[in-house]
């Protein structure tokens, strides 16, 4: 069964504004709520997940950092980054976390495979990696069953910044983005085609 979908198209954004949004977004649902997707890119800033031990921060005073709710540990957002965001019932489509992030990684490397990129996850260190270096990253929120939170995409950004922390709470790991993979589709048409994998992965009818 397909259910209905609100995509929203944010535009760049500030990282604190919108996680106060979603949630507020998935306190307030109810059983009746559509879904919705959030499509954004987001200013500068270094976000810490709840699994905080042990993380190495970063020196740099020109960045913010912000703790967050999600699961995980350390990443960085900044422009030219597909950021969507999932607001999602997940009783409603059957799914558990781990299905979930299945369906998410899949629809990122059915986006790469689309331009001849080969991607793969790894159960040991959630994302999607193109020869071992990190092209996209994945952190969640569950409460009462309604997920929040979602993926992030590098395409055409500064990746600078990725080298203040450990990405992901990996030492050494490497960062990559479409642009220096001779991917030639702009940023907005990019992440038309990733909400578009991520309906049909899902089974969401993208209604608005």
């Amino acid at each position: 069964m397909l259910y209905p979908l609100i995509v929203k198209r944010l535009g760049i954004t500030d990282y604190e504004t919108t996680l106060h949004a979603m949630q507020q977004f998935t306190a307030t649902r109810t059983a009746d709520t559509a879904d919705e997707l959030w499509l954004t890119e987001h200013t500068p800033v270094y976000t810490l997940g709840l699994n905080r031990k042990n993380v190495s921060l970063p020196q740099r005073d020109d960045i913010p950092l912000v703790l967050t709710d999600r699961g995980g540990k350390i990443t960085y957002h900044g422009p030219g980054q597909i950021v969507v965001y999932v607001l999602l019932d997940l009783t409603r489509h059957a799914l558990n976390i781990r299905s979930l992030v299945n369906k998410l990684e899949d629809s990122i490397i059915a986006l790469l495979a689309q331009h001849q990129i080969t991607a793969v996850a790894k159960a040991d260190a959630p994302g999607v990696y193109v020869n071992g270096a990190k092209i996209a990253s994945l952190g969640l929120r569950i409460k009462n069953n309604c997920c929040y939170h979602g993926l992030s995409l590098n395409v055409n950004m500064d990746l600078s910044p990725f080298s203040a922390i450990d990405p992901c709470g990996y030492r050494g790991l490497e960062v990559t983005q479409t642009q220096d993979l001779a991917m030639t589709s702009d940023f907005n048409t990019l992440g038309e085609m990733l909400i578009n994998h991520l309906t049909a992965n899902l089974g969401i009818s993208n209604s608005v």
